[in-house]
């Protein structure tokens, strides 16, 4: 097996070269178990974990390896390894960490594109969907819709959530599929390129494992079916993992999401809503809330049908989340600073004293 085949590319060879890196073995991590990781190189899979010295650095969990990372590493015996250094990332697919305000949980790394999945039978959710797109858009991955269970409803049924999502989504790829006749498969797969790495983003039970099956020709991940009492998909993938697929396209399997908290300091939303971005400048006052002004492009857009509803109530609801993340991630520097300095304080005090 070669590195090109996991991804690797004339970007992180130069990187390599220039850092003078070259004494290390190169691997990308596929697999993630609490801070142990299983790397693929091409001279096969180590289990590996990182030095002292990484953790000593470490700030925060960014600092540390995620699925989809290249690193470099020394092997030894017994299929052992040590991480030394984390290659640059050219995306990183992120969310806001659950029950932990101003800190981010790292999905994937180094992704080109994202398979947004969702069910048409059940739980289907544009708002939802548009979450992921901002993370998606704030991150650099190009975000494809896939809709599975197409089999248990009517072909008129699937072509109206199609215009739906088309209405508030606009330029984004929409594909349809079945996991059991495998209709729509030969649009995945002729999307798939060698070299690519996909991530499969999307609640527990919409097919995601199925899917990475049925385009890996093998059992991979284990399925099982909907609880027909609760109607909700059982959590079935524990961690993520990164797959080599026949075609040569790289896929990363995700836990299923039920909550997408944004963390977006960047420009997602603007991305994701970017026309409603866009009639915020039209607005006659500078300060425009977008709430219950006169004068506000937004609210006319929206009571003549120009802009829809319910996009306009989830981009500013997105926005007061993005607005407290950026809120509470500046007070938590803030703290971080301060503490920084009575740490320094008290050092200058020990010395002083001996």
């Amino acid at each position: 097996m070669k590195l090109e085949n996991l991804g690797y590319n004339d970007k992180i060879e130069k990187y390599r070269i220039e850092h003078k890196l070259e004494n290390f073995e190169i691997g990308r991590v596929i697999s993630e178990h609490r801070e142990r990781y299983i790397i693929k190189t091409i001279n096969g899979e180590f289990e590996a974990e990182i030095t002292g010295n990484m953790r000593f650095h470490a700030k925060n969990r960014t600092d540390f390896p995620a699925v989809g990372d290249w690193v470099t590493l020394t092997t030894h015996d017994s299929n052992f390894a040590l991480i030394h250094n984390i290659l640059p990332r050219f995306s990183t697919i992120k969310r806001q960490a659950i029950g932990q305000y101003g800190e981010v949980q790292i999905i994937a790394t180094n992704i080109d594109y994202a398979f947004l999945v969702q069910a048409v039978d059940r739980d289907f959710n544009i708002n939802r969907l548009e979450r992921y797109l901002t993370i998606c858009n704030s991150s650099n991955v190009k975000p494809i819709i896939i809709l599975t269970k197409t089999d248990l409803i009517e072909v008129i049924q699937i072509n109206e959530i199609i215009d739906r999502l088309k209405i508030r989504i606009k330029n984004v790829p929409i594909i349809p599929i079945s996991n059991e006749t495998k209709k729509g498969y030969e649009a995945i797969n002729t999307i798939i390129e060698k070299g690519k790495t996909y991530c499969l983003l999307g609640s527990s039970g919409v097919g995601k494992s199925t899917l990475l099956n049925n385009l890996s020709g093998k059992t991979l991940m284990r399925t099982d079916a909907i609880s027909l009492s609760t109607n909700k998909g059982k959590h079935i993938t524990s961690h993520r993992e990164l797959i080599l697929l026949k075609s040569g396209g790289i896929l990363i399997d995700n836990p299923g999401m039920r909550e997408v908290g944004i963390a977006d300091t960047a420009w997602g939303l603007e991305t994701t809503f970017d026309r409603i971005v866009r009639l915020s400048g039209n607005c006659r006052f500078n300060d425009c809330t977008h709430t219950n002004e006169k004068g506000c492009s937004i609210l006319e857009a929206v009571e003549k049908g120009e802009i829809d509803k319910a996009s306009y109530i989830n981009y500013q609801k997105m926005e007061r989340e993005k607005a407290h993340f950026e809120s509470t991630l500046e007070e938590k520097r803030k703290k971080d600073k301060e503490f920084g300095k009575i740490v320094k304080n008290y050092k200058k005090d020990v010395n002083r004293i001996k």
